[in-house]
């Protein structure tokens, strides 16, 4: 099982890859990062992320009958951002951030990857 380091560095080596992060939800802090971020400040880059972490997961729209939601994709006309959370033993409240580049990532093969790692992270 990989650490939030490990973790990360195979998300880097996905193509396209700009820049990943571990999240803590609640809290909006960012329990690692490497890479880019797209405002050049991960911790903001966290907390932005993180609202809508919590959009995505507090609101029946998008999580209706208590189905949990699995991941946030957000398109831009310069890149993806991939949200997948991360299943824990202690509350869920986790999950990670890719950041990909539109013309060289593959967002299908990101998203298969990052729900791989999201199994496998050690933070049972």
């Amino acid at each position: 099982m990989p650490g939030i380091d490990e973790c990360l560095y195979e998300a880097m080596a996905l193509p396209g890859a700009r820049g990943a992060s571990v999240v803590e939800w609640i809290s909006g802090l960012a329990l690692g990062a490497v890479g880019d971020s797209p405002n050049d400040d991960h911790e903001a880059t966290a907390a932005e992320t993180a609202e809508l972490a919590r959009l995505a997961v507090e609101y029946a729209a998008f999580a209706p009958a208590g189905v949990p939601v699995e991941d946030v994709i957000v398109t831009s006309g310069a890149g993806f951002h991939l949200l997948r959370f991360v299943e824990t033993g202690f509350d869920s409240s986790v999950f990670l951030h890719l950041w990909l580049d539109r013309e060289t990532g593959n967002l299908a093969l990101a998203r298969i990857r990052l729900r791989d790692l999201a199994e496998r992270l050690a933070l049972r």
